[in-house]
């Protein structure tokens, strides 16, 4: 089964009286054991300020706010008897114990003893069956003893009684209790007083007692209504009187009406005069016959402990529901409501309904009823056999010449005819002799005509398949003149055609679009604008008796359209009301006024009655929070206190919002919208989800914004505060913790980079100084070599000029030799002193100078070196040393010495020997390597 029921709209045939057989009841609203999740039987119900029902339960203390049930528990005893209510406290009475609940401030009941508070010692097995207040006290009432408890001077007063005290009541600041076979009582100065000791009193269980006409009057379990007089007690007469009864208990409604509430005949309306005005029991609505708690709650509904289950009646409801429980209505198309009797068209026939308030059908209507209209004192009967004239609640004629009549209407300005739209085209009835007869077809058209509507002297037929059409009839209609089909949106459904204000105008779920003066149909913007934010609507159609009134079906609501008296403007007004509880059949839903209030909507099951009078447009509807839970992922959930914001640690990112609007009384579930700032700037769509859960928000600030819809009314916006902290990995002191290693980072990285650049920048120098270095070298090494090269042609111009001058020097000493042979030849004259000369110019040493000096720049330190190897070495050594380095022969040597080649070789023996040279070694390599 669902958590929570839908409403339970549901009337049957009774038969518990001799005259309420069928009737139309209030909304009933079904709670199971499921729904509440506690135990079958409920002892008690109370309401708080804000509207919250309590429930005093065998399992505990239940709460409902409109939307949830929550049940609160003490042990070790959690049965509870009894509950009332003084301002925000609830008392509550139970097996060993009674005490109050408070709630705190995250919305939770706690629960405090008074019996345990102020020690007080209860009698063995005491139930306290009965909670009231007197003046400052309140009382607990078991079957043995009464307490009198003030709570604010802490003191404790108790009546005790050996006889059973059957109840307790406190009424216009009087206590009035009943002991068992011993009578009535009252308190005065505080001590018990025997009201009356009447034999009714002593043998009659009292439920309750009333004042009226300041009067006591007293309800008892089977035996009636009695009041107490002077000389006695009087039996008060009532409907309860013929009937075998067994009253558990009873309350009086603000209306000075009464709710009794049996042990198996379920609960009794009674009116004032004590009249039994409905009965309502298992078979039509309650969960259980047996009423163990009755409550009228601040919207004056009743509602109903049952043994089984929780009642909600729904009793300030506009409507009441009669349910056609064993089908023999069928579903209903149309009904008229014409001198005092209320006629019903449905699938299988028309009823109309008798004195004894069932449902009679007409003989001979049996089949397919389309519409009811009243005519000339009579009523017409479109049916699917045709047209069928009703009057006296019987048929009066038939005329079946056309098959199906849609709609019938008068002709404008001829009170002899009637036009009817039937299933293959339009047909004509005429009065004759005071006697509606059918007159004829008209010819030139045979589509079905449902919906039709005269406008400036013609016909506009609409067929929702075959298109919209504008026709021309002759002045006898008997014939089509001339067929027009008008061009409008095809698409769509549910298409009408209707005059309203002083305009004509074609209708379906596309839109609305209005006849203008070329003939053309364009959208209404009137229209448009007022029906923008309405789906799902139903098929425009005028309202019967009602001039310039539509109605329509959407949704969740009746939807009227009146015009403004001055401007003829459409206007709109909204009724709420469930969609699966009209349940109409699509495309025929119907609504006929009652009378000036009451309308009744034709269902498949049944029908409602609305009545106008009663529907509350300008309610004061608040929301409210009920809980805000959080919890961390497969944590404990913990509450939240409701009025302040919170503050929430980072991992307690889930959360969850219990809400409620805490009214009643209309039949169609409440609706919510959510938006939660810091997430999404959007609003939710509406839903009946009456709770929100939030899970794995990241740290932020938000603000939690809930508003409700009750019927047609929004409510104001409640809000909720609260963040959610950052990670402790980003807490302040972390942040700052990061910051300093953020700094520190950049510090080491600018250290380094620093280093870097140094080093790069070393490095760089160290390569370019490198570079250079090398740049430097190889410039240093070509100019070596342009040195080198210098040098070696230097050493091969001294080369030159040395063999230059030694060739000069041998080819002079052979020169001056070959003078000196050839002188010797010539005789001795002058020959000593030419030989002379000659020979000084042969030793001349200055030839050595200058070729020791050529010698030497050709081959620096030769000389040095091997005078330093041998350093025994004479001059002439030397000398002949420098002319083998010059890799002289010794042919060669010998004129440069002035001596003979035989000598030179001599010479070079020598040099070997004082060089100790091997005897396979060449002197002339020797002198070379050196």
């Amino acid at each position: 089964m669902n958590s929570l029921k839908q409403f339970l709209f549901l009337c049957v045939f009774l038969f518990v009286t001799r005259v309420f057989v069928c009737q139309e009841i209030s909304p009933i609203k079904n709670f199971t054991t499921e729904d509440y999740k506690a135990q079958n039987q409920n002892w008690g119900i109370a309401q708080s300020k804000d509207n919250l029902i309590y429930v005093a339960n065998n399992a505990g203390l239940l709460e409902y706010n409109g939307e949830h049930w929550q049940l609160y528990s003490h042990y070790p005893n959690p049965a509870l008897r009894s509950v009332q209510i003084k301002e925000d406290i609830i008392y509550t009475g139970s097996f060993m114990d009674f005490g109050f609940w408070k709630k705190n401030n995250k919305g939770l009941l706690e629960y405090s003893s008074i019996v345990e508070k102020f020690q007080i010692k209860l009698k063995e097995g005491e139930e306290f069956w009965e909670v009231n207040f007197y003046q400052n006290w309140i009382l607990f009432q078991s079957k043995a003893r009464i307490y009198f408890v003030n709570i604010v001077s802490k003191e404790i007063k108790i009546i005790d009684s050996e006889n059973i005290i059957s109840d307790l009541f406190v009424l216009n600041d009087n206590i009035f209790f009943q002991k068992k076979n011993v009578g009535l009582f009252t308190l005065e100065d505080g001590e018990e007083k025997l009201l009356s000791d009447a034999l009714f009193f002593k043998e009659n269980k009292i439920i309750n007692c009333f004042y009226e006409r300041k009067e006591l009057v007293f309800l008892s379990e089977e035996n009636g209504f009695v009041t107490l007089k002077e000389n006695g007690v009087k039996q008060i007469q009532s409907d309860l009187d013929s009937n075998n009864f067994s009253v558990f208990n009873a309350i009086q409604l603000s209306d000075k009406s009464f709710v009794i509430g049996t042990i198996s005949n379920g609960i009794i309306f009674m009116n004032s005069k004590k009249e039994i005005t409905s009965v309502i029991n298992q078979k039509n609505g309650l969960s259980n016959n047996t009423a163990l708690s009755l409550f009228q709650d601040n919207a004056d509904n009743v509602w109903v402990g049952s043994d089984n289950g929780i009642n909600f009646i729904n009793t300030s409801s506009a409507f009441k529901i009669f349910e056609d429980d064993d089908g023999s209505l069928g579903t209903i198309y149309t009904s008229l409501f014409f001198e005092n009797v209320l006629y019903l068209g449905t699938n299988q026939g028309l009823f109309y309904k008798n004195e004894n308030k069932k449902y009679t059908l007409i003989k001979g209507t049996e089949g397919q009823v389309w519409f009811l209209k009243e005519i000339d004192g009579n009523i017409f009967c479109g049916h699917d056999k045709g047209t069928f004239i009703i009057k006296n609640k019987n048929i009066v004629s038939a005329l079946t010449d056309a098959v199906g009549t849609w709609s019938i209407k008068k002709v404008p300005n001829n009170s002899t005819l009637l036009i009817q739209g039937n299933y293959q085209g339009i047909s004509i009835l005429k009065k004759q002799n005071g006697i509606w007869q059918f007159r004829n077809k008209i010819s030139g058209f045979n589509f079905s005509s449902r919906f039709f509507e005269f406008y400036d002297d013609k016909l506009y037929v609409n067929h929702e398949t075959k298109g919209f059409y504008e026709l021309s009839i002759d002045e006898d209609y008997n014939k089509i003149l001339n067929k027009k089909q008008i061009e409008v949106p095809r698409e769509g459904y549910g298409s009408n055609v209707f005059s309203f204000g002083n305009g004509l105008f074609y209708s379906s779920s596309s839109g609305i679009f209005k006849k203008q003066t070329n003939g053309n149909f364009v959208r209404d913007t009137l229209f448009t604008d007022i029906l923008k934010n309405t789906k799902n609507l139903s098929t425009i159609k005028k309202l019967p008796f009602k001039n310039n009134v539509l109605y329509s079906f959407s949704n969740n609501n009746i939807i009227f359209i009146t015009s403004n008296t001055i401007s003829l403007n459409p206007q709109i007004k909204k009724v709420p009301v469930s969609g699966s509880i009209r349940n109409n059949v699509l495309g025929f839903e119907n609504l006929t006024p009652i009378n000036e209030d009451v309308y009744l909507i034709g269902t498949s099951h049944g029908y409602l009655l609305f009545d106008d009078s009663v529907e509350k447009t300008n309610e004061n509807v608040s929301i409210s929070f009920q809980s805000v839970v959080v919890n961390k992922i497969d944590d404990l959930k913990i509450n939240l206190v409701l009025n302040e914001k919170a503050v929430l640690e980072n991992k307690q990112n889930n959360i969850q919002f219990t809400f409620s609007i805490s009214k009643y009384n209309k039949i169609i579930k409440n609706e919510y919208q959510y938006q939660l700032e810091g997430l999404s700037q959007n609003w939710s769509n509406w839903s009946e989800n009456s709770t929100q859960l939030f899970e794995n928000l990241p740290y932020g600030d938000y603000k939690f914004n809930v508003r409700g819809k009750y019927g047609n009314i929004v409510t104001d916006v409640e809000s909720f505060y609260f963040s959610i902290q950052r990670p402790y990995y980003l807490s302040n002191l972390f942040v700052i913790f990061y910051l300093l290693c953020i700094s520190f980072i950049i510090l080491l990285i600018n250290i380094y980079y620093k280093r870097r650049y140094k080093r790069r920048n070393s490095l760089l120098l160290e390569k370019a100084k490198k570079e250079l270095e090398l740049k430097e070298l190889e410039s240093t090494q070509k100019i070596m070599k342009l040195n080198n090269e210098k040098l070696r042609n230097d050493i091969e111009s001294k080369n030159r000029e040395l063999a230059t001058s030694t060739m000069s020097i041998i080819k002079k000493n052979d020169f001056l030799n070959t003078i000196k042979t050839e002188l010797i030849k010539g005789g001795q004259r002058n020959i000593t002193k030419v030989v002379k000369i000659i020979d000084d110019n042969l030793n001349n040493t200055d030839d050595w100078k200058m070729f020791q000096e050529a010698f030497n720049n050709a081959d620096k330190k030769f000389l040095d070196k091997i005078k330093a190897k041998h350093p025994e070495l004479t001059p002439n050594d030397l000398r002949l040393c420098a002319y083998l380095r010059l890799n002289l022969s010794s042919k060669e040597i010998a004129p440069l010495l002035n001596i003979s080649p035989r000598s030179v070789e001599v010479k070079r023996y020598r040099l070997r020997k004082k060089m100790n040279l091997d005897h396979n070694a060449n002197l002339t390599n020797y002198i070379l390597e050196i």
